[in-house]
């Protein structure tokens, strides 16, 4: 597998056509669905479909990474300067046959150009989400007022997020050449669910702009615990990464204490060393089981506090009877956090609760992402409002429109 090219293009092109392929059987369906319906409102359903399509890539890569079949093709971005495992039939069994347990088999290398194609996919559906945005907007600034009652997505929005597939792919292609560096890898589990949360705020502006979802007024206390509750989860979500990509779930296989103890034997210093290869340090010595217990425990340490700014969120909202959809997710989600992180703990790392933990994790940061898009300052406190009996107030949505302007 060494001698492998770390980088073979013959295949690029045949490569990109499957994922246009891969892309004609949603776009067929979202026709067919949507045929009579106007351009905004089909733009609409484009981006929840590829959201949805781009949640899916996440759970599939987290499945791709805990079956151990990011090498599976070690090279990129075919598999052995091939467009499918069918190909490089003879090289793929010869490294099966050398290392059957290793991390070149037939069924690793499908797991892993799976998850290219549908990575494709999801890019081919983005150009398309970029030209038509940016086509519409234009007809929109250059016909008259009258024609203009239908607000539009700027193409500001779609433009960033094709810049950041492109560099979600270059991640992606690094994770391989770079034989799953730890930081580069939980980097891409990162810019996968940047790339999430550029098409909630996207679909959001979109059912606002159609008249499907109206913005609440939210204190400014309540807008506060929003950002904070995100950027706690964003920050667990990398700590999370951080302990899959360095295989560090089992160095505690017991709760709530690890090993046996309150406060483990834990080496931070190599654990949170960045810049290294997996399982070594940067001078090539190998990582001390300590740093593999001081990345889980943190993790885990972190989860309590992210748990009750969550929690705590969640009463506020309830109290406040505002953004009841996301208050609700949000509750279910924390849920299925906690009990999916018990089981990779106590059961040993099931594959099913590891997905779910990572697609759990990918799911709440766009749900937050939702009710930030969701919600605006108003000017008074969302509890007093509760407590007076009054609703709370609505931009109306010809005023949600000239928001996606």
């Amino acid at each position: 597998m060494d001698s492998v090219a770390l980088y073979n293009l013959s295949p690029a092109l045949r490569l990109m056509g499957m994922g246009v392929v891969v892309a004609l059987g949603p776009l067929a369906w979202l026709w067919l669905r949507h045929r009579g319906s106007s351009t905004a409102h089909r733009l609409g359903a484009l981006t929840l479909l590829t959201l949805f399509l781009t949640f899916d890539l996440v759970l599939f890569g987290a499945f791709t990474r805990l079956t151990d079949s990011g090498l599976g093709c070690p090279d990129w971005p075919g598999c052995y300067g091939h467009v499918s495992p069918v190909g490089a039939h003879a090289q793929i069994s010869a490294e099966q046959a050398a290392l059957p347990s290793g991390p070149v088999t037939h069924g690793k290398a499908w797991v892993e150009m799976v998850h290219r194609y549908l990575a494709t996919g999801v890019g081919v559906l983005i150009v398309l989400l970029t030209i038509v945005t940016w086509l519409q907007w234009r007809r929109h600034r250059r016909a008259g007022a009258a024609a203009r009652a239908e607000p539009v997505v700027g193409p500001g929005w779609p433009l960033a997020t094709l810049l950041w597939v492109c560099a979600q792919g270059a991640f992606g292609a690094l994770t391989v050449t770079m034989k799953l560096f730890p930081a580069i890898v939980t980097a891409h589990l990162l810019g996968g669910v940047g790339l999430l949360v550029l098409l909630v705020v996207q679909a959001e502006r979109y059912r606002q702009a159609a008249g499907d979802s109206r913005v609440e007024a939210v204190s400014q206390r309540t807008r506060t615990l929003l950002w904070m509750a995100s950027a706690l989860v964003l920050l667990q979500i990398a700590l999370g990464g951080w302990v899959s990509t360095n295989y560090a779930v089992l160095a505690c296989n017991t709760f709530p204490m690890c090993q046996g103890s309150w406060w483990p034997p834990m080496d931070f210093a190599q654990g949170f060393e960045l810049w290294r290869p997996l399982g070594q340090l940067g001078d090539g010595s190998l990582l001390d089981f300590g740093a593999l217990t001081a990345i889980h425990y943190t993790h885990r340490l972190f989860a309590y506090l992210v748990l009750a700014v969550l929690l705590a969120l969640v009463a506020w909202l309830h109290r406040a009877g505002q953004l009841a959809a996301q208050r609700r997710w949000l509750l279910a989600l924390a849920a299925l956090q906690l009990l999916t992180g018990l089981s990779n703990v106590v059961l040993d790392w099931p594959l099913v609760a590891a997905v779910l933990h990572t697609g759990g994790a990918a799911a709440m940061m766009s749900v937050l992402t939702w009710a930030l898009c969701a919600s605006r300052a108003g000017t008074q406190d969302a509890p007093d409002r509760a407590r007076a009996g009054r609703p709370a107030a609505h931009v109306p949505s010809r005023a949600a429109g000239r928001m996606v302007q």
